[in-house]
Order: structure tokens, then sequence, then C-alpha cells
């Protein structure tokens, strides 16, 4: 199966990222319906653990969109089983320095680029007659996130990593680490000239820069900004808003 996220990145499109807190595959697969380019299964803050990680990508499946991780930590153990499960992208929190990023990119890759261990037990359906090794260290997204004050004064080291397909800003912690309130949907001018800052630098060495946002609206101003990889919310946070407004509706 080819990585259509990075086909779109290489023809200059972002790409709309759904996000699933709930560990659930009837869920996962009515989400999948919903028009998304990809969805990432949250296992660092989200209620999901390693079986309902792939119960939701065995409901995404049947629907074409590109199924993606958050780890909830960067350590071969658990990259190494969600790419075995089928994630065809890495997002790793609290990715610091060099040597972070490069460890990231090691649990990720087969070798000689990396040191994952071979069992891709879901993930080698997604290959054609046993070709999944021969196209997984090309075909997964390998994005370390960036939030944090001590990740921006690394950010050049970080993003000159060989491996890094894109990085991915957490509003909230960059917010937490700079001595402000934690927050998506950010306006400070000090966040909007680091915004600045990473979409200068990532587009120079053709990599993706993605953001978590509170709303559609800022989610499409951030594409209009640069941005290739925009995530709205999550499920949960989604249902809720609907389901505050149509009570309030409903109530006049």
């Amino acid at each position: 199966m080819a990585n259509k996220v990075k086909e779109a990145w290489k023809s200059g499109k972002a790409v709309v990222n759904g996000w699933l807190a709930i560990p659930n595959a009837f869920s996962a697969e009515m989400y999948a319906q919903c028009g998304w380019d990809s969805v990432t299964v949250d296992m660092q803050h989200g209620v999901q653990d390693y079986l309902s990680c792939v119960a939701c990508f065995q409901g995404m499946q049947p629907h074409g969109v590109l199924p993606m991780v958050r780890v909830p930590w960067n350590e071969p153990g658990i990259v190494g089983k969600v790419l075995d499960a089928g994630a065809y992208g890495v997002i790793c929190p609290m990715v610091n320095t060099e040597a972070e990023a490069r460890a990231l990119v090691q649990y990720a890759k087969y070798p000689p680029k990396g040191t994952r261990s071979n069992g891709p037990i879901r993930a080698g359906s997604y290959g054609s007659g046993g070709t999944y090794q021969k196209t997984a260290n090309d075909d997964v997204l390998v994005i370390p996130m960036i939030e944090t004050q001590t990740a921006l004064d690394n950010l050049e080291a970080i993003l000159d990593v060989e491996g890094i397909d894109a990085i991915y800003v957490g509003p909230s912690d960059l917010g937490l680490s700079l001595g402000m309130e934690p927050k998506l949907d950010r306006e400070e001018p000090e966040i909007m000239k680091i915004y600045e800052r990473l979409l200068k630098e990532t587009d120079k060495r053709g990599i993706a820069a993605g953001l978590h946002n509170g709303t559609p609206e800022y989610a499409n101003k951030m594409i209009k900004m640069g941005f290739k990889l925009v995530t709205i919310l999550n499920d949960v946070g989604l249902m809720v808003n609907a389901a505050k407004s149509a009570v309030k509706i409903a109530r006049g």
C-alpha cells in the first residue's frame, strides 16, 4: 500500500489528520469514513493500548485512510510493535535532541538504515507477495514532536537527521515549556515567530511540518501559513463539542 500522505506532500498538498483517543474499532470504523487523509491512534494521551490500537486499525483499514500512531514515548519496543501492527507513520513525543531523533529513526527502520526487528505481523499484509520489508523503510513516516524550548534550541540538528520525514508541533506542551498557558490555536506573536521559523527550516530541507489544532478554522489558517499536516482536536473533543451544541440548540 503506497503512503498517500507522502504522495500528497510530494505534490505540495496538505493533509488533514484525524486523531483517535477512543479505544474502539467501531468508533474508528465510523471515524475513518469522515474524509480524513490519515487517522492517528493516540497511545500517549488517548485511552489506547496496543490491542485497542490494532482494533482501531482493523476498523479503519477498509476505508483507505493512512493509519498512524502517536506512541507514548521514544523507545524501540512500542515503535516496533505499532509498525508491525500496520502503522504507516509514527509520531513521537518530546524529541528534544539530535541523539533522540537518531534513535527514533533507528527504531523505525530495518537494517541497514536502522535496527527495527523483523516481524510485521499485520503490516506484512500491506505488501504484495511479501514485499513489505523491501518498501517499509521508504514508506513509513518518522515524525518527531517539537514541543519544548530544548527541541527549539536543537532544531536544525534534529531536522538534519537522515530519515526524518516531518515534525509535529504540540502547542500545549510548547506553551508550557515557554512559561505560557497550555492551549491549542495559539496567537501569541512569539509563538507565530516560532511557527515561521519551523516552516522556514523544514521547507529548506524538504520536510513537512504538522500541527495539532483546536478548530477547523484555525487548521485551515495553518494550512495557508504552510503547515502540511493538520489535526483537529480528537474524536472525543469533536463528539463532545457536537453534543453540547445539539443540546444547546434543542433547549433554545
